[in-house]
């Protein structure tokens, strides 16, 4: 690269010179030997300076791999390296998080009466569902936000730019640059050739917001049932975090000039394909660092199929809730392959990470993600042995239980990925909880480059916490 650019630059000034020389003057052919060899020398003291400026711009570029499950806290780490370090160039693409926050709306609602018609078919007695009357009141609820659901398969169309994923598979799924197409959809547009897509997108987007702010109170009505707190609260119906806070906030989302916040963007779930680039700059040490950060998305066994071109200095695994640690304490499966344990396979995508040889050099960070909820349900006397049998006869503590689950990823590292000066950080995050300045995850990943692998002569094999 570098020296692709050099050539093309020493053929630049060659052609400058060659134009001053016969234009200052066209009666003689030839240059002076001394003049010559000053001209040269003035290439190739551009070359050097440029060949340098590249080499450093190069040693300044770190490239980070998030891999990890669908739905694991990837999309979610990066939003708050940008909200953290590039919150202006959030700002510019705020309008483009309105849809995306409706989608989400939407598809809870779906979820809670999907969940809701399994427990009737139950028929468990002395339950809400039980009685007539609740069943009554549900269902018309259902009537009335009809019009709402119905514009779930429009508005994830928009979203996904008409893309559908092959298996019959429903929702959303963006690709790199949706949101500079939805932003602009979203305010005005004077390339007559996309007028048509633009209008339709920001039609349906006003559609929605319309019929949203007609459904909001009985959305409220259905959120704060007693009968759906009652299944909620006895996980007879499952909800992910970002259902329950965008329910929990759908007063203010209805609002005619509603415009997402910070939390509402790192709320959001939206699904990527292929591999999302997000280039942020953050200055430290006197020195501006290009931190290029490589959201991978789509499909399973494909996850480091493009990875040759992206080959990082960093692998941030992000694994999630149930994901990985079964921080919910359920044996939970995968939504592609009902038959495999979430548990045994971040564990088997750890592994294939390790063992990669595009990897090799790369250095790991595995961020086990809800911490939180794992203290909570801990606090709240779940025994994890129930549901682990592996897990013995382990004292029941925050402390025991994270020692067990990292204790398996440096298992894994030890058996295929451990080598000197390629260090293993292992961390317990919350991908929701605000980045701050003395958060210790986020700290070893900026310096991890800095203070390791900018000095590899000192780097030395290392399993961090």
């Amino acid at each position: 690269m570098a020296a692709s650019v050099a050539l093309q630059r020493r053929s630049s000034l060659a052609s400058q010179r060659s134009s001053r020389r016969f234009s200052s003057d066209a009666s003689s052919m030839f240059v002076s030997t001394e003049e010559a060899t000053l001209i040269n020398d003035r290439i190739d003291e551009e070359i050097r300076k440029e060949a340098s400026r590249l080499k450093d711009a190069k040693r300044r570029e770190i490239k980070v791999l998030l891999l990890g499950q669908a739905e694991s806290g990837k999309s979610t780490l990066q939003k708050q390296f940008q909200l953290f370090y590039a919150s202006k160039s959030l700002d510019a693409e705020r309008h483009s998080w309105i849809p995306v926050v409706y989608f989400n709306i939407i598809k809870a609602l779906r979820m809670i009466f999907a969940e809701l018609d399994h427990e009737i078919t139950s028929q468990t007695p002395n339950e809400p569902l039980s009685s007539s009357a609740v069943r009554h009141e549900l269902n018309d609820l259902r009537i009335k936000l009809l019009p709402l659901l119905s514009l779930e398969n429009t508005l994830a169309s928009e979203l996904s730019g008409g893309v559908a994923i092959a298996g019959g598979r429903t929702g959303a799924y963006v690709r790199l640059g949706w949101q500079s197409l939805i932003s602009s959809t979203l305010a005005t547009s004077s390339d007559t050739k996309k007028s048509r897509v633009e209008n339709r997108t920001r039609e349906t987007t006003l559609l929605v917001a319309r019929t949203l702010a007609v459904a909001v109170d009985d959305i409220e009505a259905l959120w704060m049932h007693e009968s759906i707190r009652f299944y909620i609260q006895k996980r007879k119906i499952r909800l992910d975090d970002s259902a329950s806070y965008f329910l929990g906030h759908i007063q203010k989302i209805a609002e005619p000039e509603y415009t997402p916040s910070n939390d509402d963007i790192l709320n959001v779930r939206l699904q990527t394909l292929g591999i999302m680039e997000h280039s942020i700059p953050i200055y430290t040490g006197g020195k501006t660092y290009d931190w290029k950060l490589y959201d991978v998305g789509g499909a399973r066994g494909q996850v480091l199929a493009s990875t040759p071109s992206y080959v990082p200095k960093i692998v941030a695994n992000a694994y999630t809730e149930s994901d990985t640690l079964g921080y919910r304490i359920l044996m939970m499966f995968l939504e592609e392959d009902p038959k495999t344990n979430r548990i045994d396979d971040s564990l088997q995508l750890f592994s294939t990470i390790c063992s990669n040889p595009l990897l090799k050099d790369a250095h790991l960070v595995v961020l086990l993600n809800k911490a939180d909820i794992l203290r909570e349900k801990l606090d709240a006397k779940t025994k994890v042995r129930k549901y682990i049998t592996s897990f013995g006869d382990r004292p029941n503590t925050f402390e025991a239980v994270s020692d067990y689950f990292r204790s398996h990823f440096i298992q894994v590292y030890r058996r295929k990925g451990a080598s000197p000066g390629r260090p293993l950080y292992v961390h317990f995050s919350s991908m929701l909880v605000r980045i701050r300045h003395n958060t210790t995850p986020w700290i070893k990943l900026k310096y991890l480059y800095i203070k390791t692998i900018g000095h590899k002569s000192n780097a030395k094999h290392h399993i961090g916490r």
